[in-house]
């Protein structure tokens, strides 16, 4: 198959022949369909991130079941399916306690000394995320996809993979957002955007985005947001707190920098949560002053939207086709996997919102 690789960090991708195994037990070959490009990927390419190399990045995708191994009961052949990076053992703590998100047990990767499940000539290539979808097939254990409704348009149904699994899960699984109470938004991207539609779609009061770039601003108050404000402005913390009448009882970071969590703490009302989504430096860290600690603030993480995708994604799906959820305007381009370098030199840039790699 055809399959985009990263030899090195900050080099660009090369699409190359790759072999990729047969499906065992409890795994799931899957056609690729299409494949969000997102932030996450982009740490990774440009080195912020560690990984092993080569590897094959790509983790935001759906596509059709191709194959299935012993043993798989969530998916069949001919399913159309998202799959998700947090892939679940369903028997560890975190399993049993409804925190799948935070599932890591080993058992959903081959074991060491089985045949790696992707090859470049005899040189294995390392898995990334459990998926590397930027590729023309994936294998993924059965608990990193789930089917949906095959009316669902596929690329649209991509961004369900991370996008909008994080920025709704977010609001309707982290924050367990409220009707009526305000929401910021700091940071207008794909995950920022499904926040402030997934805040609409909970009934929120007001919904402040911020962001330094026009057009995202506009287009979160296509998606729901009743105020809009330039994240670069020195009054922009400011500037929610009087709309709010004291701050927002909830602000959801989508960026990855320690200024826009900042940010974050700073907009919140007395009791209020901040919740950090975006992928900051590895060195970085974030924190409540003493002030902020005796106001009743909370700061939280919010890793993939503490999800329970093989809930959360279909009915996701119900809401994109009742047009409760507004994919459409989320997608900024469309691209084949030849241009994959041209999409993260777009993410580079900040000036677009999310591009989709397809396949015919």
């Amino acid at each position: 198959m055809k399959a985009a690789v990263l030899f090195e960090a900050n080099t660009p991708l090369s699409i190359e022949d790759v072999t990729i195994s047969k499906p065992t037990a409890h795994e799931v070959l899957i056609r690729t369909v299409a494949v969000g490009v997102c932030r996450s990927d982009l740490h990774f390419v440009d080195g912020a991130y560690p990984h092993v190399m080569p590897t094959i990045p790509g983790h935001e995708a759906c596509g059709v079941v191709e194959a299935v191994g012993d043993e798989v009961r969530g998916v069949k052949v001919g399913d159309h399916v998202v799959t998700c990076l947090s892939a679940f053992c369903g028997q560890c703590e975190f399993c049993v306690t409804g925190r799948m998100s935070l599932c890591i047990d080993a058992s959903v990767r081959r074991p060491k000394g089985a045949a790696p499940r992707l090859m470049l000539g005899d040189r294995p290539i390392a898995q990334m995320l459990n998926l590397s979808a930027y590729a023309e097939m994936m294998l993924v254990h059965e608990h990193a996809c789930v089917a949906i409704d095959r009316d669902m348009p596929m690329d649209r149904a991509a961004l369900l993979g991370c996008a909008i699994t994080t920025g709704a899960g977010a609001v309707f699984n982290t924050t367990d957002v409220t009707p009526g109470e305000t929401v910021c938004v700091v940071g207008c991207g794909g995950i920022g955007l499904a926040a402030v539609n997934a805040a609409k779609i909970a009934g929120a009061g007001k919904i402040i985005a911020l962001d330094p770039v026009p057009e995202k601003r506009a287009m979160a108050e296509k998606l729901g947001a009743t105020h809009s404000i330039d994240a670069l402005s020195d009054t922009a913390a400011d500037e929610v707190v009087a709309i709010t009448k004291g701050g927002v009882h909830h602000a959801i970071e989508a960026v990855g920098r320690a200024q826009s969590a900042a940010t974050a703490v700073k907009v919140l009302r007395r009791g209020g949560t901040a919740t950090i989504l975006g992928m900051m430096p590895l060195g970085e860290k974030v924190g409540l002053s003493a002030m902020d600690l005796l106001s009743g603030k909370r700061l939280q993480g919010g890793f993939m939207g503490s999800n329970r995708f093989p809930v959360d994604i279909p009915r996701l799906v119900d809401f994109y086709m009742r047009g409760l959820l507004d994919l459409d305007t989320i997608i900024a381009d469309r691209m084949p996997l030849e241009r994959i370098n041209d999409a993260f030199d777009e993410l580079r840039r900040g000036d677009t919102t999310r591009s989709v790699i397809t396949f015919s």
